[in-house]
This record gives structure tokens, C-alpha cells and sequence, in this order.
């Protein structure tokens, strides 16, 4: 009873947190598939894999996670928002890395740790409250 009361009242962390670790396993899968599989260069590997990942987070993100109803323009906008909120943490983490790795020369490990973890709250933070934000007055719900 109190296990499934817990469950309910995280229920959307808890989903956000389980899907992100989908998301990274579909990004590591489509990097080998075309790292390997199809002998690209890792940078263009790690751009598709990126984008395959983010497909995936969006779609797993706006049905499950946060439910969103959202239809015609305000889903072009969940879209846009999605993607650029993804580039943002993109240039966040690397900001990071950049700065406490490369320049100060700190503990590598420590920081991309560090840095995955403020990816995280920023990404859930943008989807709660800036893309799949609920509307009471929105005509698409």
C-alpha cells in the first residue's frame, strides 16, 4: 500500500527517469549500428544516434511521461521546443566538459557525471514546464 502510493506520487519522475535509460540504450544501439554496422565516422554515428534518441525521448516523453494532448500547431511547437531544449542541454554538457575538464584540467570522471546530471533536470525541468506544459485554456485539449 505505501510502495504503491510512493509509485503514484513519483509516477512521472520515476517514468522520466526509466525512459531516459531507454533513451540511452536507443542512442548507443543506433551509434554501433552506424559506427560498425555501416562503417561511418564517429561523428556523423554520433549524430544519428543522437537524433534517433531524441525521436524516441519525445514520443515516449509526450505520451507516457507527461501525457500530453497537444494536436496540430501546439504539437509542431512540443517539437521545435523538444529539439532545441535537446540542443541547449547538448551545449550545456559540453559547456561543462569545456570547462572543468579541458580548461581546468579536473577530474574527468567526476564531471561527466556532473555534467549528465545537469543535463537531467534541465531536460525534465524544459519538458514539465516549457513544452508539454498543460493548459486548462488551450482549445487543442
Amino acid at each position: 500500500m505505501w510502495l504503491k502510493k510512493k509509485i503514484k506520487q513519483y509516477r512521472e519522475i520515476l517514468l522520466y527517469l526509466f525512459f531516459g535509460g531507454l533513451t540511452t540504450l536507443v542512442n548507443a544501439i543506433f551509434y554501433f549500428l552506424s559506427s560498425w554496422g555501416l562503417s561511418l565516422d564517429a561523428w556523423l554515428s554520433s549524430v544519428i544516434a543522437w537524433l534517433f534518441a531524441v525521436l524516441f525521448a519525445f514520443f515516449t516523453n509526450k505520451i507516457i511521461v507527461f501525457k500530453s494532448k497537444a494536436k496540430s500547431g501546439s504539437a509542431v511547437r512540443e517539437v521545435l521546443l523538444f529539439f532545441g531544449a535537446r540542443l541547449a542541454s547538448l551545449l550545456l554538457n559540453t559547456a561543462v566538459m569545456l570547462v572543468f575538464v579541458d580548461l581546468l584540467a579536473l577530474n574527468e570522471p567526476i564531471f561527466f557525471v556532473i555534467g549528465q546530471i545537469i543535463v537531467l533536470v534541465f531536460n525534465y525541468i524544459a519538458s514539465k514546464f516549457l513544452i508539454f506544459k498543460r493548459k486548462e485554456e488551450s482549445i487543442d485539449e
